[in-house]
């Protein structure tokens, strides 16, 4: 049983060391040794604005004023608000927009797949502009979008979600996250493809499209891996949207809903486990591996106990240390030193929670993993 137990660790232990340290190593390294060249130049394609919403009374304003400022000849612009069963006041609002060119698209409710099928199949460009209704556009985003289209084997482009700067520890340690996850995008587009999209500004193709089966979570992956694995290239590029920071609580259920995501994704595009998918190492280093993560931690926990009497006291100590910390977070006022150390423990505690919480999609409908956003971000998020 101690033989079994310590290989089990040992495995376990250079697993989540791999995913959390290893592969970001390994894809600095294989960024810098090969970058594929891209075509960027200007490019005036006619496109169409997606803006699936439901209840986006606090939010619609801001956001259809954010795309009208778009700094794109407006004549080649087609704005769609597809409401997706709302109660509250968006269809109101966004009517007082139509004299400016923005349409309204009003379904009963269903899923954000059905919404944005219905405004796919309504739209004329010969680019597909996704947007989420929270978050504001840089104004010269569409432009970077568009302008790299101009290389014909770029598929989708996306956009990057900027996480404006918080007053809270554990804000701050939410928006390194998303700092350390541009990083390994970017690399990732620079050897090939990124896996998906950033889901509030991407752009793809419209011969690309491809209808979304209802209760799709991901669309930004979904929609993206189409147009892969015919062969096109996913990149990231410097069109920015804003966001305001958010708590963890907010960010376990948003983690949660994209994790189960991922495992939905693999169901659909079963290619991505196999050789078809040229991005094979990445995507089993980056999605899968995180999926797995909790569950290797976990197995070190357990079998911790049956290592040799030197070793145990090491190994449970160092788990033990680390989820102590997370739980004195909460205790911790704001602006304690050791909050430095306790909010990314806490922080990466909650992101694991999250990853070992997404298996629920195996139990739960898809619907039931989404969350309306919190009103907080209407001060400075679209």
């Amino acid at each position: 049983m101690r033989g079994l137990a310590l290989i089990v660790f040992a495995a376990s232990a250079g697993f989540v060391l791999y995913v959390l340290f290893g592969y970001p190593l390994l894809l600095w390294l294989l960024a810098r040794g090969k970058s594929r060249p891209m075509v960027v130049r200007p490019e005036r394609k006619t496109v169409s604005v997606l803006l699936p919403v439901r209840n986006g009374e606090p939010w619609i304003a801001a956001k259809l004023r954010s795309i009208l400022q778009l700094d794109y000849p407006p004549e080649l612009i087609e704005i769609i608000v597809i409401s997706n069963g709302s109660e509250d006041r968006t269809d109101e609002i966004v009517r007082g927009f139509l004299p400016r060119g923005v349409h309204l698209l009003h379904l009963d409710q269903g899923g954000k797949a059905e919404a944005l099928n219905e405004g796919m199949e309504a739209s004329r460009g010969e680019i597909l502009f996704f947007t989420d209704v929270r978050q504001e556009l840089a104004p010269d985003c569409l432009k970077k979008l568009v302008d790299c289209f101009a290389d014909p084997q770029v598929g989708v482009v996306s956009g990057e979600l900027v996480i404006r700067d918080g007053s809270l520890d554990e804000e701050a340690s939410i928006g390194l996250y998303w700092k350390y996850e541009k990083w390994i995008r970017r690399s990732q587009g620079r050897i090939d493809s990124i896996i998906g999209a950033t889901g509030c500004c991407y752009a793809m193709r419209r011969e690309l499209a491809v209808p979304i089966p209802p209760g799709t979570l991901l669309d930004d992956v979904y929609l993206p891996l189409a147009a892969f694995f015919r062969g096109y290239r996913i990149i990231l590029t410097g069109a920015k949207a804003f966001d305001s920071p958010t708590t963890l609580n907010t960010e376990f259920a948003r983690k949660v809903r994209t994790l189960a995501g991922v495992y939905q994704v693999i169901a659909r595009y079963p290619a991505l486990l196999g050789p078809a998918n040229r991005m094979w190492i990445h995507f089993m280093s980056h999605k899968l591996g995180r999926l797995l993560v909790p569950y290797a931690l976990i197995a070190m926990a357990v079998c911790a106990w049956w290592l040799p009497s030197f070793w145990a006291p090491l190994a449970l100590a160092a788990q033990a240390s680390l989820y102590a910390l997370a739980m004195l977070d909460l205790l911790l006022r704001e602006g304690f030193p050791l909050k430095r150390l306790s909010s990314p423990a806490r922080t990466f505690v909650v992101l694991m929670a999250a990853s070992f919480c997404a298996i629920s999609i195996c139990f739960h409908p898809a619907e039931a993993l989404w969350r309306k956003p919190a009103a907080k971000s209407r001060s400075s998020a679209a």
